[in-house]
């Protein structure tokens, strides 16, 4: 194992050594293959996703409006009627037992109002959520908030080598089991998906940063709470709306489902997508 260290960062971040690693997997989903070795220049990176806490510092330093809170842009949804010309964002709507799981868009709904201080929809708020990630961020939100923070979005190869924490060839990023000796290590999806959370691990939506065991580099939730953007292109044929790869899982993940609580998987995001699920943290070069 590779030690990483957070002597010399920046606040809240740790470097993680220049060197090869391993990343992807063969195990698991097509677009995590093959095994491959990379090499990394050093680097830092937030020790946890940026909360709504750290969101808000920005947003009142800097005026700034997320994505979800402007109308949707007339450049790449020409044809949308005036009536859907409005902010909105996607959020997990629980359906009944007798949903189809092939129509993911079934317990999926554009909510107006729905935002980054609206989690779950107009009703909601903030309130007792300040130490959970920031969540309704899409691709420019994240990249705004690091420029003002003067760090960047790591790649995807980046964020996997940071999130494995100095293991290699282990499925999450505490090892090789998914739940050792009987702990769930990760806010993830429990029981049936998407009708019945067993909330086993103590949580349905996003839980405090911190919550589960850090990594071997002193990095939290590298597993399930939020997906988190990187700045690596995600290759999608010609013609299609431009995506990065995001990283990491979320509370919605579940083995039944969506294995991705994990370091090697990844999927694709359209750049103006934010849900209730989507998250980031930065890095820096050292």
């Amino acid at each position: 194992m590779v030690s990483s260290s957070t002597s010399n960062c920046r606040d809240g971040m740790i470097a993680i050594p220049a060197g090869d690693y391993q990343v992807g997997s063969d195990r698991f989903y097509p677009e995590e293959a093959p095994v491959r070795q990379v090499s990394i220049a050093s680097f830092e990176i937030d020790q946890a996703p940026v909360t709504n806490a750290e969101f808000l510092q920005f947003v009142d330093a800097s005026g700034y409006q997320t994505v979800s809170e402007r109308p949707p842009d007339p450049t790449l949804y020409p044809d949308l009627p005036p009536e859907e010309q409005i902010p909105e964002s996607v959020v997990f709507l629980p359906p009944p037992p007798t949903v189809d799981r092939s129509e993911p868009l079934s317990w999926w709904g554009l909510i107006a109002g729905a935002d980054w201080r609206h989690p779950q929809g107009p009703d909601t708020s903030l309130e007792g959520l300040m130490q959970h990630p920031v969540v309704h961020v899409a691709f420019e939100d994240a990249l705004a908030y690091a420029d003002w923070a003067g760090k960047r979005l790591p790649t995807a190869d980046e964020w996997e080598v940071a999130a494995r924490g100095g293991l290699v060839d282990q499925d999450y990023a505490w090892g090789s089991e998914k739940t050792p000796d009987g702990r769930w290590l990760a806010n993830v999806w429990q029981g049936p998906f998407p009708w019945d959370n067993k909330e086993t691990d103590g949580w349905f939506w996003t839980s405090p940063v911190g919550s589960f065991p850090a990594n071997g580099y002193g990095l939290v939730d590298v597993c399930g709470n939020v997906w988190e953007w990187t700045s690596t292109p995600y290759a999608v044929p010609e013609g299609e709306q431009e995506r990065r790869v995001i990283k990491g899982g979320s509370f919605l993940c579940a083995d039944n489902y969506c294995h991705r609580f994990r370091p090697s998987a990844l999927m694709g995001q359209t750049l103006d997508t934010a849900t209730c699920h989507m998250g980031f943290r930065c890095a820096a070069d050292c």
